[in-house]
């Protein structure tokens, strides 16, 4: 039975509570490829302000904070966060904090968002109260990179459905500057206009 409302805290914690790695993301020449192509969709420019939602144990944050100022990385779990903060130390501009996006959001603006594999994850609701964020929260020029595994899940949506519904709320806000469909996942950057 897929679940329809957002995974909370507990099944995140409950994944971290065996395995430091449980999706691979330290171990993984997929992971590590995909990860090589989601930098290079984002390169080319440095940012002053990003957003990680999501960040896990840290090992595309690590990748990703050299190009940026400041850089919150977030997480609804504690443990993935304290296996983060081993992983990449006190950085300057770095700041890990857990938080359960999109029901809690970061005060500012941002000239990146980065939502890798969370997007499936939240139900209709999280969904829209996500699109009405990045709205307010990705400033002018500013872009946002989804990277989504597109096979099946048990998750409340699938990683094509997830980003068709952000896509469906924000087309008149943002504009598509990539569109990535690899054989086991998607990658699309959408910067504000």
């Amino acid at each position: 039975m897929i679940a329809r409302s957002s995974l909370d805290a507990a099944y995140f914690d409950g994944i971290f509570e065996g395995d430091d790695d449980p999706w691979d993301l330290a171990s993984s020449d997929y992971e590590a490829r995909k990860f090589d192509t989601a930098l290079d969709a984002i390169s080319g420019r440095r940012y002053s302000d990003a957003l990680e939602v999501g960040c896990a144990q840290g090992v595309f944050t690590e990748r990703l904070v050299p190009m940026c100022d400041e850089l919150l990385a977030i997480d609804i779990s504690s443990k993935a966060l304290a296996l983060a903060a081993k992983r990449v130390g006190d950085r300057p501009g770095l700041q890990l904090k857990q938080m359960a996006f999109p029901k809690e959001v970061p005060n500012g603006s941002f000239d990146l968002v980065i939502l890798s594999e969370v997007a499936y994850y939240w139900g209709v609701v999280d969904l829209d109260r996500a699109s009405e964020w990045l709205k307010q929260g990705v400033s002018p020029g500013g872009r946002i990179l989804l990277v989504h595994y597109t096979g099946e899940t048990d998750y409340p949506h699938s990683g094509d459905e997830a980003v068709e519904t952000l896509w469906s709320d924000l087309e008149g806000v943002f504009e598509q500057e990539c569109a990535d469909r690899q054989s086991r996942y998607r990658l699309d950057l959408w910067s504000r206009r």
